[in-house]
């Protein structure tokens, strides 16, 4: 079954998170990731407002969390830390 990745971030300050947002990117692609959704317009209904909303679609919740917990993401992920403030979630899809 495929798995999402939901991030739901506020970008406190927009370089060092572009580059977190340019080495994440190639290490998403690595584990089958592609985005669905990548900032854009959207509408708050309920919780805590994040500017930024972004959700990747991985061929299975394992590789999700590989992409997680690789070297390629943990990199790019020290540029996302004191520049933003994040959730993340890996959520399996169903049939």
């Amino acid at each position: 079954m495929t798995a999402l990745w939901i991030a739901h971030v506020t970008v406190t300050d927009e370089a060092r998170y572009a580059e977190y947002a340019k080495r994440a990117t190639v290490a998403i692609a690595d584990h089958g990731g592609v985005f669905l959704a990548r900032g854009g317009k959207f509408e708050q209904l309920e919780g805590a407002e994040r500017q930024r909303n972004v959700v990747a679609r991985f061929p299975s919740l394992q590789a999700a969390h590989d992409c997680y917990y690789s070297d390629a993401y943990q990199e790019a992920l020290g540029f996302a830390k004191g520049a933003s403030q994040r959730e993340l979630s890996i959520v399996e899809e169903i049939d």
